[in-house]
């Protein structure tokens, strides 16, 4: 036998799924190194992972033959046999599992033609069963069917949905397929839908409006039928017929079904109610109602019938009633509303200014606009003028230090160049004072600012003399052209 190192068992040989005798061969097999106390310990270690790793694999082994868990469906119809037109055939669904469900299972629809058919409302009775020595347990549904025609019926096979514990996914099963056979039932037509019960109850209730009754009151009758170990929806409908010199107004049927309170359903029930009015006084009567059925505990046909209703009504009175509806009338004229002739006057007069306002308010605004445009046209011309210049001399002479900025723009304005020797003598001896050989400033501006009046009038006639249509002789700069 060739012997292997530790590592060389582990990584290059699979792991051994025999008996226990492999493992002895695979410890005996490491190859001692070292002294004694190592190799005791590697052994043990060696012994400690193989035994681990061979646990891991037997485990994952079990788990992965475990088998799925089981869906069975069984149906079968209660009773087997003796249907009958209009009686009640409970189709029975079984659904098996050998776990248990971690939901509700989904049932498919069901529809036969020639017959009502209720599926279940989600009650289910609980089932335990043995099927070939594996134990089962589950739920079982019930359809309800009524046939209505007298035929064999088939129902074919039903898949059914649901996820039982340790399920990966959702399964289906189906049901094998049944049939039943219905025949007519005795004492009724063909083409006639009895009633098949167990038991019927039907009763009547007369509600009067008022006593004694007359004309305009009214009558109300309500007939309830209850019918033992038969569909609600199956139950007929009453003869409720028009009486001559009553109106009949019908009010909606209450269907509902019977159960024991812990939603097994016993029966069905039926209340109809009609109101009858009265129209004309005198005697009358409301018919008897009867219901035909066929009794399924004795098999014998039967009729339940309520009595006929007869009561009397008398002419009506003129009705007077508690408030004067005349009185109310006349208050109401009396009580009109009354309007002023200068009131209707002032709501014209406020209504047209208002109106006048809104539709002349874009002519107002242009209107503003362009007297605004006119007056800044005027305020720039003014103050382009040399009248404005003119005003500016007095205070620009007073200020410290004096300056002759308006002074040169008035003569410009005014045409007159901008050489101050053009304004008149007198300023020309005024302006040696101020930049001669000997400048006496002060003294000069206070004879200049007297003599502003002096100066304009010069200028004025100076303006009044044609200007010559030849340019001057001596050279100057264009923009002292007056």
């Amino acid at each position: 036998m060739n012997r292997l190192t530790p590592t060389t068992a582990i990584a290059g040989k699979p792991a051994p799924t025999g008996n226990s005798g492999v493992i002895t061969d695979f410890v005996n097999t490491i190859k001692p190194c070292g002294s004694w106390l190592a190799s005791d310990g590697a052994r043990l270690i060696t012994t400690r992972i193989g035994f681990w790793f061979l646990a891991s694999l037997l485990s994952l082994n079990a788990f992965a033959a475990e088998p799925e868990p089981q869906l069975k469906v069984q149906a079968h119809l209660q009773p087997a046999e003796g249907a009958m037109v209009g009686g009640l055939v409970e189709l029975q669904v079984d659904v098996l599992t050998d776990t248990w469900f971690t939901s509700a299972a989904t049932l498919p629809d069901l529809k036969l033609d020639g017959a009502l058919v209720m599926p279940p409302d989600g009650q289910a009775q609980h089932l335990n069963q043995t099927i070939d020595g594996q134990a089962f347990s589950g739920l079982r549904y019930s359809y309800l069917i009524t046939p209505n025609v007298a035929r064999t019926f088939d129902i074919p096979s039903l898949t059914v949905r649901a996820t039982p514990g340790q399920a990966t996914a959702e399964i289906s099963a189906q049901s094998q397929p049944v049939q039943f056979s219905v025949a007519q039932t005795p004492g009724f037509k063909p083409g006639e839908t009895p009633l098949v019960a167990s038991g019927l109850r039907f009763t009547q209730t007369v509600t009067n409006s008022a006593t004694p009754l007359k004309v305009g009151d009214s009558i109300t009758r309500q007939l309830t039928l209850q019918a033992d170990g038969a569909l609600a929806m199956a139950l007929p409908i009453p003869a409720l017929s028009d009486i001559p010199g009553l109106s009949r107004y019908a009010k909606t049927p209450q269907v509902t079904a019977l159960d024991d309170g812990r939603g097994d359903i016993l029966g069905g029930q039926r209340i109809d109610s009609v109101t009858y009015r009265i129209d004309k006084a005198g005697s009358h009567t409301l018919p008897a109602v009867e219901v035909k059925w066929w009794d399924a505990s004795t098999r014998q046909p039967r009729i339940a019938q309520v009595p006929a209703v007869t009561f009397e009504a008398a002419a009506g009175t003129a009705y007077k009633p508690v408030f004067s509806i005349s009185e109310d009338l006349q208050r109401l004229g009396q009580n009109h509303l009354r309007f002023s002739t200068r009131g209707l006057l002032w709501l014209t007069l406020i209504a047209t200014v208002v109106a006048a306002v809104y539709l002349l308010r874009p002519a107002f605004i242009r209107a503003r606009q362009q007297w605004q445009a006119r007056r800044q046209a005027q305020q720039r011309a003014w103050q382009q003028s040399p009248a404005f210049a003119w005003q500016q001399i007095n205070s620009q002479l007073q200020a410290s230090p004096a300056q002759l900025t308006a002074l040169y723009l008035w003569l410009r304005r005014s045409r007159l160049g901008l050489k101050l020797v053009n304004a008149g003598p007198r300023l020309q001896g005024l302006l040696r004072g101020l930049y001669g050989r000997q400048p006496s400033t002060g003294q000069t501006l206070v004879h200049l600012r007297e003599s502003l009046t002096t100066l304009h009038s010069q200028a004025e006639q100076q303006q009044a003399k044609p200007a010559s249509a030849l340019r001057p002789l001596t050279p100057v700069h264009e923009k002292d052209f007056p």
